[in-house]
């Protein structure tokens, strides 16, 4: 029975939500609040391909679109507050809501780029 040694990986998931290179996941992966670090500190992992383009803020848009409309559509034929306390709950609570996830969705799609190696599609690869 021949076996294969192969590197351990981190999970991309875990690492991803805890913002951690997806190499070794121990480095950070961010260098700003959504700036990709150009390496990893702890292992030099070359984090310049990573690009998750427009897809943390489109799941960050349907969730908390979905959390939020639902929310307010209950206060609203439960309690049928005035449109002020709308308002007041509501906005804030997406403006926070998006700002706690992005960070974290960016880092996991980031994760699972890495880990299935994918790349962008270019003109001469058809």
């Amino acid at each position: 029975m021949i076996t294969r040694v192969t590197a351990s990986r981190p999970n991309p998931i875990l690492t991803g939500l805890r913002c951690r290179c997806p190499n070794c996941g121990r480095g950070p992966l961010f260098s700003g609040f959504l700036k990709v670090a150009p390496r990893c500190s702890a292992c030099g992992f070359d984090l310049k391909a990573a690009d998750s383009g427009d897809g943390p803020a489109v799941f960050i848009i349907l969730i908390v679109g979905f959390i939020v409309g639902f929310a307010a559509l209950f206060t609203e034929i439960a309690y049928q507050p005035p449109v002020w306390v709308h308002l007041s709950l509501w906005l804030p609570l997406s403006v926070i809501l998006c700002l706690a996830l992005l960070r974290p969705f960016k880092g996991v799609l980031i994760a699972l780029q890495m880990h299935h190696r994918a790349a962008e599609a270019r003109n001469d690869d058809f």
